[in-house]
């Protein structure tokens, strides 16, 4: 072949080649201009470079796509060859040229929109805490939810949330979806209601379920059983005495007994102290008439003061059973919740849990004072008290913890044109004979005048046994009188 054929060729090829590039050129030309801007398109993928991707969209028209919008949020390339999907014209100058970020932003918005008006529930990850609340991604979206919508208590470390994933509703939609807010508590308290009719069916009296603490205020805590609420008050929580902020805090799981369900109302008692042992089992074992126990002072009532001689069991000491003061309700003044001291057990009533106790004075050896005066409370002693009370029918005078006695009017030896209050000052003491007790103790009647008279015959017995009481002549037969009159008693 000579020079001038083997150029002829090469002229030729060059040729071929420029006429298919520029047949292609216009192709694609002609085929962009078929499409406008904003224009959606669906396509399959035909090629996948390092930096652009090949997408069919009919016949032999190809449009580009950047690899960088083909890749998720962990920048792994989320299609393959093959696969179909929709975008966007973004450019037809030389050529089509899409993008798929319009049309994520669209689908999302769109199914947020869907989500928001039909109610529906939709999944979102807690971000982080801002103020009045949290950010809540869903999807490729942000979205806000206030503090008290995060859950159905109270939350008392915010905190615990955030990276937790959650089921929310959506309650307001606003421009286009760029102002989302949503519920968490609305799911969950949706939930409840469904399973309302299910939980009721379970709580009856002697169950023992598990719940969450909702509230907690100073008579109790409420604690929710499942879209159902129950309120544990403060004294079914524990044996001893405590406060509700103690034993629960709002967001608890706690288990509880059912006490009781008033169908009528809807209300329901719980318990969590019946879940523990029993301390006043043991009571009667443990505890006697007569013994003296260390014990705490707890509360202080218009009647009496509770006392605690150990935990769970508690002891009730009557304002009665205090050394009257001189002054109405003056006994309180001389004891303190928080205070600790020596209580003489003088009633036990295992079956009622109830025990009286009375408070025994310091330095004193084990209710060895106390009890020295209960024996010597007998018909015709002279024992001495304090002046408790007045009444219209006489005196009452406090002789011993847990015993007080009552000197009739016609006892105290007081005309009735005089004052009893002042003959007879509250908490003065006074000695008085014993004219009557009753066998359990309780009714102790007392007289001030019969003292004199009782001292007078004492007097007269003793000086009647002297054997060196020698009657002078004139008094002879009077002292023989005497001795005989006396000696017979």
């Amino acid at each position: 072949m000579g020079p001038y054929n083997h150029r002829f060729q090469q002229e030729s090829a060059v040729s071929e080649q420029d006429e298919d590039f520029a047949a292609l050129f216009e192709a694609s030309v002609k085929t962009a201009k078929q499409f406008d801007r904003g224009q959606m398109v669906d396509g399959t993928i035909v090629s996948i470079g390092p930096k652009v991707a090949l997408v069919s969209i009919g016949g032999k028209s190809e449009a580009e796509i950047e690899v960088a919008e083909l890749k998720d949020d962990d920048g792994d390339i989320e299609v393959s060859v093959g696969d179909r999907l929709q975008a966007m014209v973004v450019s037809t100058a030389g050529g089509l040229k899409l993008s798929r970020k319009g049309v994520r932003n669209a689908a999302t918005q769109r199914e947020l929109e869907d989500a928001y008006e039909a109610g529906l529930a939709v999944e979102g990850r807690v971000e982080k805490e801002v103020k009045g609340g949290y950010e809540v991604r869903i999807a490729r979206e942000r979205a806000f939810c206030p503090f008290s919508q995060i859950d159905i208590v109270r939350t008392a470390d915010p905190a615990v949330h955030v990276g937790q994933t959650y089921t929310f509703r959506i309650i307001e939609y606003k421009d286009g979806g760029k102002n989302l807010v949503v519920s968490r508590r609305r799911q969950l308290e949706e939930a409840q209601r469904a399973n309302a009719d299910a939980v009721r069916a379970s709580i009856v009296p002697g169950a023992v379920l598990t719940g969450r603490v909702a509230s907690v205020l100073d008579f109790g805590a409420f604690v929710d059983l499942g879209g159902i609420q129950g309120l544990l008050h403060v004294s079914e929580m524990g044996w001893s005495r405590v406060s509700a902020n103690e034993v629960a805090a709002p967001g608890d799981q706690i288990t509880v007994k059912v006490l009781r369900v008033d169908e009528a109302t809807g209300k329901i008692s719980l318990g969590l102290k019946q879940l523990q042992n029993d301390p006043w089992v043991h009571v009667a074992e443990s505890y006697a008439v007569g013994q003296v126990r260390t014990g705490k002072v707890t509360r202080v009532a218009e009647f009496g003061a509770f006392v605690e001689l150990e935990p769970g069991i508690e002891a009730l000491a009557h304002a009665s059973t205090f050394p009257p003061t001189g002054r109405a309700g003056g006994w309180a003044k001389t004891i303190a919740p928080g205070a600790t001291g020596a209580f003489e057990i003088l009633a036990i009533d295992a079956a009622q849990k109830r025990i009286g106790v009375a408070m025994v004075e310091e330095g004193t050896t084990r209710a060895a004072g106390a009890t020295a005066v209960k024996e010597g409370i007998v018909p015709g002693a002279i024992v001495t008290g304090k002046v408790d009370k007045h009444e219209k029918f006489g005196v009452f005078v406090f002789l011993a913890p847990g015993k007080t006695g009552l000197i009739p009017f016609s006892e105290t030896g007081v005309d009735r044109d005089e004052d009893l209050l002042k003959a007879f000052p509250l908490g003065s003491e006074v000695e008085v004979v014993v004219l009557e007790v009753d066998p359990a103790g309780r009714r102790i009647r007392l007289s001030r005048k019969a003292v004199a008279q009782q001292r007078e015959q004492a007097e007269l017995r003793e000086y009647a046994q002297r054997p060196d009481a020698a009657p002078t002549a004139s008094l002879g037969s009077l002292a023989d009188k005497l001795r005989g009159a006396l000696g017979g008693r």
